[in-house]
């Protein structure tokens, strides 16, 4: 197997001798290159083959690679632009410090996705091999999603595969969802503290997010209530099942007040079921909302990207009535189809043994992370208060009065912790900062020392209110 750094090195080599050499100059051979570096056949293919794709060299059957002739960058004003462009009706604040953190070396209690450790790069390199040999392989699917893997997203969640639609991801989903229900300008409902993605869409969308509190039992009912009369909403985006950040779980005496609510008010529930195969080991989570309805009111999300790995782009809306017709259209508008071998990359995986040996070994490690941050919080940490997670992969630290989330987490970074200002995922003004600490992308055996790096940047930060 190649050494990735390997291919890094050499192919920084090339550069150099590419940049440094004459328009038209034949590179040395490719063996004299392998006695040069110090590497085999295989490593300096891949390096060249980078600078082929980059401009940087051409390739001449027959005669060798050679420098290829340097396009000039042409720098313009681009001024004229923000004129044209006038207000942006795109807002991201929030998701793209998230793949930022996710992204930054040291300590990871940024990264909502799995560690590599945990991610199911194996088993899926596995299924692809096979998804990639079916005879139908790259023909164009179903608009709606391969009928194997609809009958299968049924099962899991208690749906008809007719009301199963596939997509690409849950972000996807809930932008379609957004868009087919509510034209822009409209209220929309979130049980918050809430995922910063779905409001980024919702804001895109020209929509107005309206908070409505929630504590570890999950959203409040008479705040609910209140918000309905207030706003006259059609749409509730909410999080039932380990939500993010805070990890709550809807208590089972809410969820048909929760329902009722709704039914009385004529409004939508969209359940963002993102982490309904998250649950720690033995501890199965609650049935979606979209068992408890009986009328197509609630429209669930879900996606096996959390579970399995990031590139997999792969969930599917449960929906019934009209508003299916609608997110399918809207689908179809955006996108056409979800890549047919990746579809059939994840029936190859969730048919088989691989699925259930996944949620066991990301289960069990989960619940051991959750632990042992439960346990360092407490020690390192005693000024914060949070509520230890029943599943997920999120805590929502609540910090002393006083202290700013985004001081903290900058200290944080500096010391090699990645964590997220828990602003990102509110609405409006808040009583108390939070960080949104994710053990998804961190060993055990790190989070210990990453807490008591925290613990430095909380008392630094402390400092400077003080």
């Amino acid at each position: 197997m190649v050494n990735d750094s390997s291919v890094d090195r050499v192919a920084a080599e090339l550069r150099r001798l590419a940049d440094s050499g004459a328009v038209g100059e034949k590179l040395p051979s490719t063996r004299a290159l392998q006695l040069r570096l110090g590497v085999g056949p295989v490593t300096v293919q891949q390096a060249l083959g980078r600078l082929v794709a980059e401009g940087r060299l051409v390739t001449r059957p027959g005669a060798g690679t050679f420098i290829s002739a340097r396009q000039a960058v042409r720098v313009g004003d681009t001024d004229w632009q923000q004129v044209a462009l006038g207000p942006s009706p795109v807002h991201s604040a929030g998701v793209d410090t998230i793949f930022q953190a996710a992204d930054t070396a040291g300590f990871q209690l940024g990264a909502g996705y799995l560690d590599a450790s945990l991610r199911a790069d194996g088993r899926l390199s596995a299924a692809v091999s096979r998804a990639a040999r079916r005879p139908d392989a790259w023909a164009s699917p179903p608009t709606a999603g391969l009928a194997e893997l609809r009958s299968w997203f049924g099962r899991s969640l208690g749906a008809d595969p007719e009301n199963v639609l596939v997509t690409a991801g849950s972000q996807g989903a809930l932008s379609a969802a957004f868009r087919a229900i509510l034209p822009a300008g409209q209220p929309v409902l979130f049980s918050t503290p809430t995922y910063p993605g779905a409001l980024a869409v919702a804001r895109s969308a020209g929509l107005v997010p309206i908070p409505v509190p929630g504590d570890h039992d999950g959203i409040r009912p008479e705040l609910l209530r209140g918000a309905f009369a207030r706003s006259s909403a059609r749409l509730l985006v909410i999080q039932p099942t380990y939500a993010n950040p805070d990890g709550s779980v809807l208590a089972a005496s809410r969820r048909a007040e929760v329902l009722e609510t709704c039914r009385a008010a004529g409004a939508f529930v969209i359940e963002d079921d993102y982490a309904r195969w998250l649950g720690f080991a033995n501890t199965p989570p609650p049935p979606p909302l979209s068992q408890d309805d009986d009328r197509g009111q609630v429209i669930t999300i879900v996606s096996l990207t959390k579970i399995l790995a990031p590139s997999l782009r792969v969930g599917a809306v449960i929906a019934r009535g009209p508003v299916m017709s609608r997110i399918a259209a809207m689908r179809i508008v955006d996108d056409f189809f979800v890549s047919r071998p990746l579809q059939h990359t994840a029936i190859e995986l969730v048919s088989g043994p691989a699925w259930a040996a996944q949620l066991r070994s990301v289960g069990a490690a989960l619940r051991q992370r959750a632990t042992t941050l439960v346990a360092a919080l407490t020690e390192y940490l005693p000024d914060c208060s949070f509520t230890a997670p029943r599943g997920g992969v999120n805590v929502f630290l609540r910090l002393p009065p006083g202290v700013e989330d985004l001081v903290v987490a900058r200290e944080a970074a500096r010391l090699g912790v990645a964590v997220l200002p828990g602003r990102y995922f509110t609405i409006g003004e808040q009583a108390s900062a939070h960080l949104r600490l994710s053990y998804a992308g961190i060993r055990a055996e790190e989070i210990p020392a990453a807490v008591r790096l925290l613990a430095e940047a909380l008392r630094t930060a402390a400092g400077r209110v003080g």
